[in-house]
């Protein structure tokens, strides 16, 4: 007992560390997931890969093979909307030019009752350094 009040700060930071590791973690699947996992989850898992970026901006340049669900098209229905897988269990990958509209999308999703949707995190940004494959539509 004397060791921990002679060192109290050692056990401030101890604590504060741990801490701070357990909070990175838990925020990690909340804030996103990593353009390799995301490659994954659409290669071995079945996954279905949405861009929620607007339409001039989906056309201008986005992830090859990915589908068009604008966000505000998701935030303006409650009707089924094509583009969506109708396997509510299927992994559904969200990104958008920089990954924060994917994240408030991904909350709307879940909402629908979508089991397994992510966030890119890092949007399109990321897949581009990733040299991932990039599509853009015809004008």
């Amino acid at each position: 007992m004397k060791f921990l009040i002679d060192n109290w700060y050692l056990v401030l930071t101890a604590l504060v560390s741990g801490g701070l590791l357990l909070w990175t973690s838990v925020r990690g699947k909340a804030g996103g997931i990593a353009t390799a996992e995301a490659v994954r989850l659409i290669n071995r898992e079945k996954g279905v890969l949405i861009d929620v970026s607007e339409p001039d901006e989906f056309a201008a340049a986005h992830a090859g093979g990915a589908r068009n669900v604008p966000l505000s098209v998701l935030t303006g229905t409650t009707d089924p909307i094509k583009q969506l897988p109708t396997n509510k269990a299927l992994p559904v990958v969200l990104m958008c030019k920089s990954g924060t509209r994917a994240s408030r999308a991904a909350g709307i999703l879940r909402k629908q009752g979508y089991a397994n949707v992510v966030a890119l995190s890092g949007g399109l940004a990321a897949w581009r350094e990733a040299s991932l494959p990039i599509e853009k539509s015809a004008a």
